[in-house]
């Protein structure tokens, strides 16, 4: 199976955290976030790895050959400008060459949710994407139907809120876990060119009927290390159990 980790970002709210070395190689309990992410795909089944680069590149790309790429085949997305997660998975469109259902995983995310039976799930209802979610307290949702497929999106900070399918007026907030599925047949619906968020996708695609459907992971550990603090909180908080 193939799967793309997004490692592209300038980290920015880690601070001095990232400011000699990318977010993909800042430590949790003594390993670099990619790792982490890296040997959890590999566990899972995934042998095929593309990971994208701009920020402090060639410091992700020496440390996957330094652990001679994990015994994978892992090959690298470069970005001369950040294309944000949509125009970033645009953008490695070639290496999902075998008309299979692929999986999109940002690096800065840690989870031990089920990627197995989140792609059985993705099959089993022949989605166009499918997208990780549970219910969270946070400042930006994703809506969706009493069917669990995407309506819209919301921010609670600037009070935006869209709603990509007409005549939808009940939606449920879910907060996104930083992974999703795709068919691939999503490259030849993503009509947005350069830097552009993957939301932006999802909502116009909704807008078409295309199906895009939550997957629920609200009974797996999972953490968001896109803050400094919950890097020192990370151990603590899921586990110790989770880094064996």
């Amino acid at each position: 199976m193939k799967a793309m980790i997004l490692a592209a970002g300038l980290g920015t709210r880690l601070g001095e955290m990232t400011r000699e070395k990318p977010k993909a190689l800042v430590e949790v309990a003594g390993v670099p976030l990619i790792e982490h992410v890296i040997l959890r795909l590999k566990k899972q089944g995934f042998d095929e790895i593309i990971i994208n680069l701009h920020h402090f590149g060639d410091m992700i790309k020496d440390f996957i050959i330094g652990k001679n790429h994990f015994g994978l085949r892992i090959d690298f997305s470069e970005e001369k400008i950040l294309l944000d997660t949509g125009g970033g998975l645009k953008n490695a469109a070639a290496f999902f060459d075998d008309e299979s259902p692929f999986l999109l995983h940002n690096v800065d995310i840690l989870s031990d949710l089920d990627l197995n039976a989140m792609m059985q799930f993705h099959l089993q209802n022949n989605n166009l994407a499918t997208v990780a979610v549970r219910q969270r307290e946070t400042q930006r949702y994703i809506l969706f139907d009493d069917d669990g497929l995407l309506a819209g999106w919301e921010s609670l900070q600037s009070g935006e809120k869209i709603i990509a399918r007409p005549g939808i007026t009940e939606t449920c907030r879910l907060s996104f876990m930083g992974i999703h599925i795709f068919s691939p047949q999503i490259f030849t619906k993503m009509t947005d060119t350069g830097a552009f968020s993957i939301i932006k996708t999802y909502l116009d695609l909704a807008a078409q009927g295309e199906k895009i459907m939550a997957y629920r992971g609200d009974t797996a550990r999972w953490l968001d290390l896109g803050r400094s603090e919950i890097f020192q909180r990370a151990q603590d908080l899921l586990g110790k159990d989770f880094f064996v």
